[in-house]
């Protein structure tokens, strides 16, 4: 069992910036392809972002591409997403998720574990 704990979330002004960390319990971290999923109130999960396990390998939903970048560092367990131009529509909760047998997978339910979210509000 995998446990991840999201962290960075807060209150930002648009235009201005974030970065989420997301760290995993587990030692096999580097076996696991990674993303990070958003939900705002009323709205479906919504994918963002997912990242190979070797990290060599991204995928953005249009909506973020060219303002986030998600990145990994396989020593310490954790998955980044930074935020950069935030728009008050990336107003949600952030949640990362993890998948052993997929890559660049783009659907909520081909991960296995999830965080528990952390929340991001853009003021405009």
């Amino acid at each position: 069992q995998v446990q991840l704990v999201e962290s960075g979330g807060g209150l930002v002004q648009a235009g201005g910036s974030l970065r989420l960390s997301c760290t995993a319990s587990e030692g096999s971290f580097n076996s696991y392809s990674m993303a990070w999923f958003r939900q705002a109130p009323g709205k479906e999960r919504e994918f963002v972002t997912t990242i190979s396990w070797s990290g060599g390998w991204t995928t953005y939903a249009d909506s973020v591409k060219g303002r986030f970048t998600i990145s990994r560092d396989n020593a310490k367990n954790t998955v980044y997403l930074q935020m950069n131009s935030l728009l008050p529509e990336d107003t949600a909760v952030y949640s990362c998720a993890a998948s052993r047998m997929h890559a660049s997978a783009t659907l909520p339910g081909q991960y296995d574990y999830w965080g528990q979210g952390t929340q991001v509000t853009v003021s405009s």
